[in-house]
């Protein structure tokens, strides 16, 4: 969540309609000077349909969504400027249904936008480091609420439901993704996978963290005796309220993004 932000009032002010966040966007990506994406000639004019230019050079017509998550979009501009928005803003992130209310668009159409959102802000190459927090969480609804045909009748807690992982570094990134099982070696896997070696690692007490000590200062919070912060240990502030921001709590494993 960004600390330095506006409220939506005043967002609404400074981007009433489409026009003022496409200039917005315009002077972000070109200063100004509309660039081609095709040639990357900046010399180009207005054509009779609002924001679309025409290249001097190659003569090829381009918007300022090309070479962007926006392309081929017709959700309007200030729908998604609002939708990153509320991605920076949101203390648990936001789900695809709450969107979809937001900028009175179908769920489906939201989904796809806040997908493309956290894709292009992934840095995949990236390992956390330095202090990471760490944490897992069951994300889905109840089996008591679910229709009869749909329930499993296998037992309480994570049945029916989809295990998330989550990793936060302290002051940098944040990553979440969706996990087969919490075993030991699955849990371990993805540490090694997302955090580097020699790093100190936080987590609480579950058996399947046992032995990361042996390549990370690996510390413990005991939540099984009401124990959540230690000194400078803990663990992930809410993974689940913040999966379930992200998400919807009612998500189902096709359709958990990873």
């Amino acid at each position: 969540m960004s600390k330095n932000t506006i409220s939506v009032f005043k967002f609404m002010e400074i981007f009433p309609n489409e026009q003022k966040a496409m200039d917005w966007f315009e002077q972000k990506r070109w200063a100004g000077k509309p660039t081609c994406t095709y040639c990357s000639h900046t010399g180009a004019y207005n054509t009779a349909k609002a924001g679309v230019y025409r290249c001097k050079s190659c003569k090829k017509d381009f918007t300022v969504r090309m070479g962007t998550v926006m392309h081929r979009s017709h959700i309007p501009l200030h729908k998604w400027l609002y939708a990153m928005y509320c991605m920076v803003t949101a203390r648990k992130g936001i789900s695809s249904l709450q969107l979809s209310k937001e900028l009175g668009i179908r769920q489906a159409s939201a989904w796809m936008l806040l997908h493309k959102l956290r894709e292009s802000c992934s840095s995949k190459d990236a390992l956390l480091g330095s202090v990471v927090e760490i944490d897992e969480t069951y994300v889905g609804g109840k089996e008591k609420n679910k229709h009869s045909h749909k329930k499993l009748k296998a037992g309480r807690g994570g049945v029916g439901k989809q295990a998330v992982m989550g990793m936060r570094e302290r002051n940098g990134d944040v990553v979440a993704f969706k996990i087969d099982n919490t075993t030991r070696e699955m849990l371990h896997t993805h540490v090694y996978n997302n955090v580097f070696t020699g790093a100190v690692v936080y987590t609480d007490d579950f058996r399947s963290y046992i032995g990361l000590a042996a390549d990370y200062t690996h510390e413990t919070v005991c939540h099984s005796i009401g124990e959540f912060v230690r000194d400078m240990a803990h663990t992930m502030d809410r993974l689940d309220a913040m999966a379930c921001g992200m998400f919807d709590k009612r998500v189902t494993y096709k359709s958990l993004v990873k």
